[in-house]
């Protein structure tokens, strides 16, 4: 999965669910979807965008190839405050890496995943793609593929969103069996909305429980 900024509940069952989570970072960077930005509630209860500060670039650049803005953290800073953040003791290690504007944007969120991840008693086992130095011709399926064979894996979970974007039976004459999880049903906000009001323990069951008995191989004709 791509590395998304504070993403909603759903994201993190992936966590609960793989032997090793693979951030995928040397894919192009959509400026529209969820690696830089997501919707926080302000101070008067308005739900609204949170942006991370990035320095421009080409509109074909990799998410591995962004960089932050070079007055990053002074402006993260100010995007954030009219925002309500969780403010028991124990997300100390969460606010502190939110704020800690420094690295590469995929440095930056991947520090901030760990600490989410860790917070909520989850196993971290992550690996970024780009480590693996893909040949850029492979792209879709072929580029999931290649990684599965280069790391051995048999199995390649995804989030339900992907059911429409690879092909079961291709997957299988490549050795390696296909699954999904089921449709997530709690809600959609960031993880770090649900932090302000609900108990860490069963935040974390609600993910786990998305999880645990539900995955289903998807049949042959599924694409």
């Amino acid at each position: 999965m791509q590395p998304y900024f504070i993403p909603y509940a759903g994201y993190f069952r992936l966590f609960a669910a793989s032997d090793l989570f693979v951030i995928y970072d040397c894919v192009q960077f959509a400026r529209r979807g969820w690696v830089h930005r997501n919707r926080l509630v302000d101070r008067s209860g308005t739900e609204r965008w949170l942006t991370l500060p990035l320095q421009k670039a080409p509109r074909d650049v990799l998410i591995r190839d962004l960089r932050f803005a070079p007055d990053a953290a002074a402006l993260f800073a100010r995007r954030l405050r009219p925002f309500r953040l969780p403010e028991a003791a124990d997300v100390g290690g969460i606010l502190a890496a939110l704020n800690d504007v420094r690295g590469t944007p995929v440095d930056y969120i991947v520090r901030l995943l760990e600490e989410i991840v860790a917070y909520l008693g989850l196993p971290w086992r992550a690996i970024r793609s780009s480590a693996l130095d893909l040949p850029p011709a492979l792209r879709g399926q072929a580029r999931i593929l290649e990684i599965a064979r280069r790391l051995g894996a048999r199995r390649y979970l995804n989030a339900p969103g992907g059911r429409s974007l690879y092909d079961a039976a291709a997957f299988e004459e490549a050795g390696v069996e296909l699954r999904f999880l089921p449709d997530y049903a709690g809600p959609t906000a960031s993880i770090l909305t649900r932090l302000m009001d609900e108990d860490r323990d069963a935040l974390a069951r609600d993910i786990r429980g998305w999880v645990r008995g539900s995955l289903s191989p998807e049949g042959r004709g599924m694409g």
